[in-house]
């Protein structure tokens, strides 16, 4: 094959792929998708988006950009995706903590009825840790060191109202401790007084703080839920270490404008559905405890109505608000 018949094959691969997905669907793009992500580049919601784009990519036949657009915890990138038009070319890739606690913790600053579900694209759990020069070995050591110490202990998150502080107030309710919230603008800052001993305990996603545990910079203390994640076994599961009921997760789910054509989520929910399904994204995410799994955009909704039935409780009883 000559370079020119090659190059003639290649250029058709995205008209083949976007016209398959108009047959299937009734719709296709009919140009690059914009995929913003509400976190600094490099963070976990990148990394899936990033891995999440290139197989959309292949799906639908347009080239996928990742546009990250951190600030406000996840504010700025909802106004920006509510705003945009509702033609399908612009999608958010939301944390669970951006469109169900943040509507709660600061009611009239955060409004998500501007947005529309379109699939859940995965979960994970988070890793509890403690600065690795805490004499505590193992959560309860923790708990006992804690008491001890009443008062005294700082728990680390990367912003008020986050999934993160809110586990760490869980835990605190359950485990019948007291301690101090220290919030930081981002995991980067987090992490690094974190391993400086300068707070002692947080909890985050497993892929931004594993590489710390294996480096023995940090000490993981257990899981929030079940994982199967090669990385992180031998790590227990909180709620099985005399914690009843101390169980959460974190989730990414996909959404567009509202008013965004029925066809057109239909079309995105497809590639969504065909992308969770790769093998290899699979491969992928699994060593980090990240679980693909794509959803009907109705699902998406009583996935949202319930974990804000589920937090907003805590929230009001442990008075956890963002003026």
């Amino acid at each position: 094959m000559n370079r020119f018949s090659r190059r003639a094959l290649l250029s058709a691969i995205p008209a083949t792929a976007a016209a398959s997905a108009k047959a299937q669907t009734g719709w296709a793009p009919s140009r690059p998708i914009r995929l913003v992500v509400g976190f600094a580049a490099g963070g976990p919601a990148d990394v899936v988006a990033r891995d999440l784009a290139q197989q959309m990519q292949a799906t639908l036949g347009q080239s996928v950009v990742v546009e990250n657009i951190s600030g406000g915890t996840g504010v700025i990138a909802i106004n920006t995706v509510s705003r945009a038009p509702a033609d399908g070319h612009t999608v958010f890739l939301a944390a669970s903590g951006n469109v169900v606690l943040q509507p709660l913790v600061s009611p009239g600053r955060v409004d998500v009825s501007g947005l529309a579900p379109v699939s859940l694209v995965c979960t994970s759990p988070h890793l509890m840790v403690s600065t690795a020069t805490l004499p505590a070995r193992n959560v309860q050591e923790f708990i006992a060191y804690a008491k001890a110490h009443k008062g005294e202990m700082s728990f680390a998150s990367a912003g008020t109202g986050g999934l993160a502080h809110l586990g760490a107030e869980l835990f605190q309710s359950i485990a019948g401790i007291e301690g101090v919230h220290v919030p930081y603008r981002g995991t980067g800052a987090l992490i690094n007084d974190l391993v400086a001993g300068r707070v002692h305990a947080a909890f985050s996603s497993i892929p931004s703080l594993l590489p710390l545990v294996e480096a023995g910079q940090l000490r993981a203390l257990g899981v929030t839920a079940p994982t199967d994640a090669a990385g992180v076994r031998g790590v227990p599961v909180l709620e099985r270490e005399g914690l009843p009921g101390f169980r959460y997760t974190t989730w990414y789910g996909l959404y567009v404008p509202a008013g965004t054509p029925a066809a057109a989520v239909a079309g995105l929910n497809s590639a969504i559905h065909a992308a969770v399904a790769d093998p290899g994204f699979r491969q992928r995410m699994e060593p980090q405890g990240i679980e693909l799994s794509a959803s009907t955009p109705e699902a998406l909704t009583v996935l949202m109505k319930e974990e804000a039935d589920r937090w907003r409780g805590l929230i009001t009883s442990r008075n956890i608000t963002i003026e």
